[in-house]
């Protein structure tokens, strides 16, 4: 047995869906699940109602985490008030109390709007963490724009709706001086800008999520579980996508942890809801498909996990907080297991190593895998 004992890992991408949502998930259930996939500290995105958009509403999501939370929970306000793409929030308000701020699960559309909010933003030190969508190119699309899902019926997302708003974010946060945060990277060109924008010394970092590693447009199944936003991509962008967790390209390794209900995810795969679970499985699934292969070391797998994020968000790494692994420990995903209540996740099925066992934050034990 080959166990190790790592600092307990972050996310900094997740959806707890409360308030608001308590059907797909509570801050009870994913702060269980985060911390049976080895998180001591995890993230919230904006996606909720009320949007944490003032500190009135903030303090809705901040009493249910202090009551319910079973590790480290900070939240992101968001960039505009409702996530409408518009009204600013008062940033210095909420500053002291989050992460930082994004409109996650929308690209913030009119530019003005976003250079007016990456300036302010600028002033408080936060990161600005971005979801880069061009509306105008979805055009109805729900899977990657690929010549293979093209064929079997399904309408695509292109590339370019990604990279574009990720080249003008660079731009805009070169001029403004903002910590941009790249979230959920999925595409080949958005990889080389950030590269590119990193060689130039803009303050800009990036992540990518467990299944933009692992999988590609031909593993796509007719089923919701593989539908997330943004979509799972061509072999070449899976390939650039490790190229750039790698050579130090992308920062960081967050789940995009996103439950929806059951009856939300068995519509197939056009009509069912977009988002994957992911925090029960994120360790294994990079540990197996990355360090094991040789891609990786162990040692740059714990910087995009544990180090690099909390360095991002000016966290210290403590004491109190770590997670035991079984590096030689492997087994077969079963989401029927889940601590989360959405089963909805791609890995499912597949064969892992990398087990879980022991899980302290603050001192305090929060997983056993023999409890």
């Amino acid at each position: 047995m080959s166990e190790i004992k790592l600092p307990g890992f972050v996310d900094m991408h997740v959806h707890l869906r409360e308030p608001g949502f308590s059907y797909k998930e509570t801050i009870r259930t994913g702060t269980q699940a985060a911390a049976a996939g080895g998180f001591t500290t995890v993230c919230t995105m904006p996606n909720l109602n009320p949007v944490p958009d003032s500190p009135e509403n903030l303090k809705i999501q901040t009493d249910i985490i202090e009551r319910d939370a079973i590790i480290n929970v900070i939240p992101f306000a968001s960039i505009t008030k409702g996530r409408r793409g518009d009204d600013l929030v008062d940033y210095s308000a909420l500053a002291p109390l989050v992460a930082g701020f994004s409109d996650d699960g929308n690209g913030v559309q009119d530019a003005g709007v976003m250079r007016e909010a990456m300036q302010e933003i600028a002033q408080t030190g936060k990161i600005l963490a971005a979801h880069c969508e061009v509306n105008e190119l979805l055009r109805g699309g729900y899977v990657h724009d690929s010549e293979h899902l093209r064929t079997r019926g399904h309408k695509g997302i292109c590339s370019e709706s990604e990279w574009r708003e990720i080249e003008r974010d660079i731009l805009l946060a070169k001029d403004t001086g903002c910590r941009l945060h790249i979230c959920h990277l999925s595409t080949k060109e958005g990889v080389e800008l950030v590269r590119e924008a990193k060689r130039d010394g803009i303050t800009v970092t990036a992540e990518t999520a467990p299944h933009y590693l692992l999988f590609c447009d031909e593993d796509v199944r007719e089923e919701g579980r593989f539908k997330m936003n943004p979509p799972i991509r061509c072999r070449v962008d899976r390939e650039a996508l490790r190229e750039g967790v790698a050579d130090g390209t992308i920062d960081v390794v967050a789940t995009d942890h996103a439950p929806h209900s059951h009856e939300e995810k068995s519509r197939g795969l056009q009509k069912s809801a977009m988002g994957v679970v992911g925090l029960e499985t994120a360790f294994a699934a990079v540990y197996t498909t990355m360090v094991k292969s040789g891609i990786i070391t162990l040692e740059r797998l714990v910087q995009l996990m544990c180090i690099r994020p909390r360095q991002i968000l000016g966290l210290p790494l403590e004491d109190g907080c770590f997670t035991v692994v079984d590096l030689d420990a492997d087994y077969i995903v079963d989401s029927s297991t889940f601590r989360s209540m959405s089963r909805s996740t791609p890995f499912d099925g597949l064969h892992l190593f990398g087990k879980i066992k022991e899980v302290v934050c603050n001192g305090k034990r929060v997983y056993s895998d023999q409890a």
